[in-house]
């Protein structure tokens, strides 16, 4: 009898211990960080969004601990958490950021508080885009705040460059071959997963968009030359897959 108390003592035990708030991270983030922990925000895009998009928020509420600072937000309508590095934010005041990794039931030891869903972010500013400099943007500070030019004509080609249309139209033939390309830089988001994602387009088809990764900074709305690696069916986890994608380019 006394036996079989003690096992069953050892079973609630064990059953309490595992039943402890539980970090489940993105894909792209497995091994980044322990329970309750976070990512050094400061270092720069978060790896969980590889094309970040921007976003303007609301600030609900704000939750400041040593080095962190946790805000419930509100985009069109919508509440969530997110996590930055800590600064000064006011409740009510309009704020934009990029990018995120996405953790669920991520408890925080400071407050004893387990967050459904939070987002960790390292860019966070107060002034949209075209009032202030972005946080890692490359190209910002342009002097007289002036707006690079993003229209995308018919480009020639360089000598030997492949047309994006012919690129698209024969994939499979281009397939783990390397490639040049010439196009508008038409968008750029850096050094993100320790490269700088480039976005180039021709004008010889409609809408085509080249994702092209490289390690050199293109400037925004330049006309450039880019040879690299075509990859087909490129899986980078956390839900962003390209059907086609040009890596480690250079220029030529």
């Amino acid at each position: 009898m006394k036996l079989q108390q003690v096992l069953i003592f050892i079973a609630l035990i064990t059953i309490s211990c595992n039943s402890e708030p539980r970090v489940i991270e993105s894909e792209s983030a497995a091994g980044q960080a322990d329970a309750g922990s976070i990512p050094a925000l400061e270092e720069g895009p978060l790896a969980a969004d590889a094309v970040p998009e921007q976003h303007k928020v609301v600030v609900g509420e704000v939750l400041n601990t040593d080095k962190y600072t946790y805000l419930e937000v509100s985009e069109n309508g919508e509440k969530f958490w997110i996590a930055i590095s800590r600064r000064e934010v006011k409740v009510g005041d309009t704020y934009y950021y990029r990018g995120g990794l996405l953790k669920k039931n991520f408890f925080s030891p400071e407050f004893n508080r387990v967050f459904e869903t939070v987002y960790l972010v390292s860019e966070f500013w107060k002034q949209p885009d075209g009032s202030a400099p972005v946080p890692g943007d490359p190209h910002a500070g342009i002097p007289g705040g002036a707006t690079p030019n993003l229209e995308v004509g018919n480009i020639e080609p360089a000598p030997g460059a492949v047309r994006l249309s012919e690129l698209y139209a024969n994939k499979e033939k281009y397939n783990n071959k390397t490639v040049k390309v010439t196009g508008k830089c038409v968008k750029v988001n850096p050094m993100i997963m320790n490269r700088n994602w480039v976005h180039i387009q021709d004008g010889s088809g409609d809408g085509l968009d080249l994702t092209v990764t490289t390690m050199e900074r293109i400037p925004l709305g330049a006309v450039v030359t880019l040879e690299g690696t075509i990859a087909l069916d490129k899986d980078f986890g956390a839900g962003y897959r390209y059907d086609l994608i040009l890596e480690g380019a250079v220029s030529q």
